[in-house]
């Protein structure tokens, strides 16, 4: 029995379907990567259910050390994060990038200047893209900056660079963690399952969308908290209000944006919507075994 919000909820077993933190685990990837430790390939070789970021980067681990070009598939984190490294240490790395990812490079949306490696962090934050991302490739690679008050991204690259850090300075490895605003978003939507709607906090831009389709948040609020959902596998602001009018008029959901596809098929359940997913498998990139959490928690 869960407890959420002060109030328990009776499921099935849903926490084996939480996936793991993708943005941790890659930043002890990157961190392992750089500094010859063997320690991310061996774990990552025991996992079954990687999402597709994570198979991105074991694919990454395997050719960094050759001259290769590395397949980064549609993952921008980890092409910003490597691009960046490559840059900065000299290696002219090529990448096969794949989709949305494609698309984004193409436009123009993701810059390729290599001069950014001199930039500080907040010039960083600052470029047009509107990203942390380029932000944490810099203090992955030693940039020594810290903000205080920064966004949630760029807050959990100094807390997982500190705690790689002090786990080696021990002789231990870094922690695994597990993707607690996946889970958030889990825990929520089983409260509604059960004829609850208690207050959901959207604390981050990946929260947006599922906030978005269940009414806790606007577009304006969320484009004011977070103008970057304008920069990833789509426009998520522009993304939602497009889907919601698909789900009024009936017509097939076709995004290609897996946190719209998951806030969505949510929202149908809930509102007893026979809604259909032209792009069922996007979600793998975030969370692959969604559609399995799905039907145990809805079966009867």
């Amino acid at each position: 029995m869960e407890s959420v919000a002060g109030t328990k909820i009776e499921s099935r077993d849903y926490k084996k379907f939480i996936p793991l933190n993708k943005s941790w685990i890659n930043r002890m990837g990157i961190l392992d990567m750089i500094h010859g430790y063997p320690d991310i390939k061996e774990f990552l070789a025991t996992q079954t259910d990687l999402g597709d970021d994570l198979i991105a980067l074991k694919r990454a681990l395997e050719v960094w050390n050759t001259d290769e070009p590395i397949d980064v598939g549609e993952s921008g984190t980890l092409y910003r994060i490597l691009q960046f490294a490559s840059w900065k240490l000299g290696l002219d790395k090529k990448f096969i990038t794949r989709g949305t990812l494609t698309e984004r490079i193409k436009r123009g949306a993701i810059t390729q200047d290599p001069n950014i490696v001199n930039l500080s962090i907040g010039e960083l934050l600052n470029l047009p893209e509107k990203t942390t991302q380029w932000a944490t490739a810099s203090v992955l690679l030693g940039n020594p900056e810290r903000l205080p008050d920064a966004e949630h991204h760029l807050a959990m690259t100094f807390e997982a660079v500190d705690h790689w850090k002090e786990k080696r300075a021990q002789g231990a490895k870094w922690e695994i963690k597990y993707d607690a605003t996946i889970q958030a978003q889990a825990e929520a939507f089983l409260q509604m399952t059960k004829g609850l709607k208690l207050a959901f906090l959207a604390v981050q831009g990946e929260d947006y969308c599922f906030a978005r389709a269940f009414g806790y948040i606007s577009k304006e609020e969320g484009e004011a908290r977070w103008p970057k959902l304008h920069g990833h596998e789509t426009d998520r602001l522009e993304e939602m209000e497009r889907v919601i009018v698909l789900t009024e008029s009936g017509t097939p959901i076709d995004s290609k944006d897996h946190r719209v596809v998951q806030a969505m098929a949510m929202w149908g359940i809930i509102n007893k919507k026979e809604l259909i997913f032209t792009h069922p498998e996007v979600v793998n990139k975030s969370w692959p075994l969604f559609w399995d959490f799905i039907k145990e928690q809805t079966k009867k």
